[in-house]
């Protein structure tokens, strides 16, 4: 028998650090709950979270 091993990941909740499984069983993941879920997306509505533009001063190929 073979041993599925994403199945045992365990990760920390990027919210709370709450440690919660990465499988389908959990639907919130890579959150705990659906209330660290929602706190996070509330951050990025925010505009808390940003990604930042690279620094590059080189034109990229969709701006040509």
């Amino acid at each position: 028998m073979t041993k599925n091993y994403l199945n045992d990941r365990v990760v920390a909740c990027p919210t709370c650090q709450k440690s919660t499984s990465w499988d389908s069983k959990n639907g919130s993941r890579p959150f705990c709950s659906e209330r660290c879920k929602l706190i996070d997306f509330g951050e990025w509505a925010k505009e808390n979270y940003v990604i930042s533009e690279s620094d590059s001063s080189e034109p990229s190929k969709i701006d040509q």
